[in-house]
């Protein structure tokens, strides 16, 4: 390959293989080897059916590509690779221009894609709900404020029964205002300060206030990637994040249960950013629960506004740390079935000139 080639190959954010006329493995790029969990050097050279777990009857279809000179396009088939379950992916198979008995197979993870558009419709249904939050908890504070009064002022004068109904109103209302002020909260984030954070310092401060608070009830392990570099956000707002997804974990979690911080390397995410360029996000962070899950009635809205799965929440907690990923030019996604419920932020790295 020339060197353009060579580029260009490698840059493919897509797993893409290349097999020969025998259907062994002759080349992958590097989204392939994250995606099979194996170096080039290993896969060369092996069938490519010993590799990878297709869904679909595609033996006979390389066969036809080869004679035919034309590709194969297959939607949503499952694909495995024996070191992991298998996920639904499209297939494109077409063959190489220079070597006719050579097709190039490409794997589109539509799960990953699929993650990404939710995320990306959270992101802007956090920011329309803003809006919103601001209005209603200005136009409702200044009501609620008279009625509290005039409750305390009647409770003055009245006993028994008459004072029991007071004392309700002015709980009632002081709950209100607790939940306009959340409200006000998710209103009136700040945009992110950023600068290069080590995200195992963030995680472990949040991991000691979760563990002599809300999560004493819980074992809180960790399953750190020491080498990772430096993420690029602000420290305030992604302990924000974090605090508030141990909070989750720790109370959909039982007593005794446990909750995993896992931080790993993934090089082949990508996501769009506000001017329209593709950003990396290869800094993983995962908070995992063995909690009942999420409700699967609501798991698909998770990160809306108002969107619940406990009886008194507000909605707006995930909602607040889908804003703050987003505007950190990150993704957050999930995955739960009962007994396990993994939330999943994806940071950018810090630029080579701000990490000192």
């Amino acid at each position: 390959m020339s060197a353009v080639t060579n580029s260009l190959w490698a840059s493919l954010p897509v797993p893409a293989l290349i097999v020969d006329a025998e259907d062994r493995i002759r080349d992958v790029n590097p989204a392939a080897e994250t995606f099979l969990n194996a170096s080039r050097r290993s896969l060369e050279g092996h069938p490519v059916w010993d590799k990878i777990f297709v869904d679909a009857p595609l033996e006979d279809a390389f066969s036809r590509i080869r004679e035919g000179h034309s590709a194969l396009f297959v939607n949503s088939v499952d694909v495995g690779t024996g070191s992991r379950k298998p996920v639904s992916c499209d297939v494109q198979i077409a063959p190489l221009a220079d070597k006719p008995d050579h097709v190039l197979v490409l794997l589109e993870n539509r799960e990953l894609a699929g993650r990404l558009d939710r995320a990306m419709s959270s992101k802007s249904a956090a920011k329309s709900a803003i809006g919103m939050a601001e209005m209603l908890a200005h136009e409702i504070k200044n009501p609620l404020a008279g009625i509290t009064g005039a409750a305390q002022l009647i409770s003055m004068s009245a006993s028994g029964e008459e004072r029991e109904l007071t004392d309700l109103i002015v709980a009632e209302t002081r709950r209100i205002l607790k939940l306009l002020e959340q409200v006000e909260e998710f209103g009136n984030v700040r945009p992110p300060e950023r600068r290069a954070v080590n995200i195992h310092d963030v995680l472990d401060r949040t991991r000691k206030l979760a563990a002599m608070g809300f999560a004493a009830h819980m074992e809180i392990e960790d399953d750190y990637d020491p080498s990772l570099p430096p993420a690029w956000g602000d420290p305030d707002q992604l302990s924000q994040v974090f605090l508030n997804l141990l909070k989750n974990a720790a109370e959909a979690g039982r007593a005794g249960g446990t909750i995993r911080l896992r931080t790993f390397y993934e090089l082949s995410l990508k996501v769009r950013r506000r001017d329209g360029t593709q950003g990396a996000v290869p800094l993983q962070v995962e908070v995992i629960d063995d909690g009942p899950g999420i409700p699967p009635e609501i798991a698909g809205d998770i990160f809306e506004p108002f969107v619940s799965g406990r009886e008194n929440g507000t909605g707006l907690g995930l909602a607040l740390i889908s804003k703050i990923i987003a505007d950190h030019e990150g993704w957050i996604a999930v995955d739960s079935v009962p007994g396990r419920t993994v939330f999943r932020i994806s940071l950018p790295i810090a630029p080579r000139e701000a990490t000192p």
